[in-house]
């Protein structure tokens, strides 16, 4: 043991959004029951980059007793689990991109059912492809998952004629900037529109949208709406 500067969380401000988490590299810090805990003083290096992403203020360093940084852990830990993440989606069927026909997929509606207005497969931006026929001259819509569950009418105020792409900045690995930024850059986008939740951990998408239409080049409309927990439109 030794005394050395490590980070200090005041749980009584954690609002469980998970961006301390994220921005540990090390694994030092992971959500228990919805709260930031420090989990492992020896994967603490110290260097607070956890500390500008909380929106809470949570997040301080003390100078205490703790185990000394352990590097070589910390390494295979981050190996351990980049190994266990990975997924190869290329040879699956259902990432393959296509266009669906609405009047062939969708069945006449009822009176107790609402057509859907998807045109198009995949949705999930991380295995969405960079090109594909739909994008030209699309209206592109990114929405966080969460966003469809929350606005009732979904579908008809927002899907319905846009080429919808979907994420969760807080569950997915990596940024999105990169793959969005070859979308943008290699279509004909007309318009962009984002809808995010009110929760701070959207945030991400947002920042990756703005980061991507900024390295595409492109002078191209956009606008972000955002959602409340209970479904209403803020802006």
């Amino acid at each position: 043991m030794q005394v050395r500067q490590i980070i200090k969380i005041d749980e009584e401000k954690c609002n469980g959004c998970g961006l301390c988490a994220e921005a540990c590299h090390e694994g030092a810090i992971a959500m228990v029951d919805g709260v930031a805990k420090l989990v492992r003083d020896d994967y603490c290096d110290g260097l607070g980059d956890c500390l500008p992403v909380c929106p809470t203020g949570a997040m301080s360093f003390e100078e205490r007793e703790a185990l000394p940084f352990d590097k070589e852990a910390v390494m295979a830990n981050m190996a351990a689990k980049e190994a266990a993440e990975a997924v190869d989606c290329s040879t699956c069927p259902g990432t393959a991109p296509q266009s669906l026909d609405k009047a062939q997929a969708i069945p006449a509606p009822t009176a107790d059912s609402v057509p859907g207005q998807l045109t198009h497969w995949p949705i999930q931006i991380k295995l969405a492809p960079v090109n594909a026929p739909y994008f030209d001259r699309a209206k592109l819509l990114i929405a966080v998952d969460c966003s469809a569950f929350a606005y009732g009418n979904f579908h008809e105020d927002f899907i319905k004629g846009h080429v919808t792409l979907i994420g969760c900045p807080k569950l997915d690995q990596g940024d999105y900037s990169e793959k969005l930024t070859a979308i943008i850059k290699n279509n004909d986008i007309k318009s962009v529109k984002l809808v995010r939740m009110q929760v701070p951990c959207c945030g991400g998408i947002e920042r990756a949208l703005i980061k991507a239409l900024q390295n595409s080049g492109k002078m191209i409309p956009w606008q972000v709406v955002t959602i409340s927990s209970d479904g209403r439109i803020l802006d």
